[in-house]
């Protein structure tokens, strides 16, 4: 995400485990005196969604964006421990 400030960038959890990124870009202010544009990078709205999985730990997402790079990190949820087989005592009858 170069040019973007965390600020403008938007990490949100939807319903039914949906991961939802969105943002806009801005754009930068020209100078005076210029006579080009060039734009290396789109300008307005952006958004896409992530479906996740079902383990997902949705309280536990952590995003960080470091040199124009967002980094999202998804835990997952434990898996239940599964259960112990129970023995059962043979009498003789």
């Amino acid at each position: 995400m170069p040019g973007l400030k965390p600020g403008d960038i938007k990490v949100q959890v939807e319903e039914d485990n949906v991961l939802l990124i969105s943002g806009e870009r801005k754009r930068e202010e020209e100078r005076e005196g210029a006579k080009y544009v060039r734009m290396e990078r789109r300008v307005g709205k952006f958004m896409r969604k992530f479906a996740l999985p079902e383990n997902a730990n949705t309280d536990k997402i952590t995003a960080v964006c470091e040199d124009g790079v967002l980094t999202v990190a998804v835990e997952k949820v434990p898996p239940p421990e599964p259960k112990k087989p129970k023995t059962i005592e043979v009498k003789v009858g």
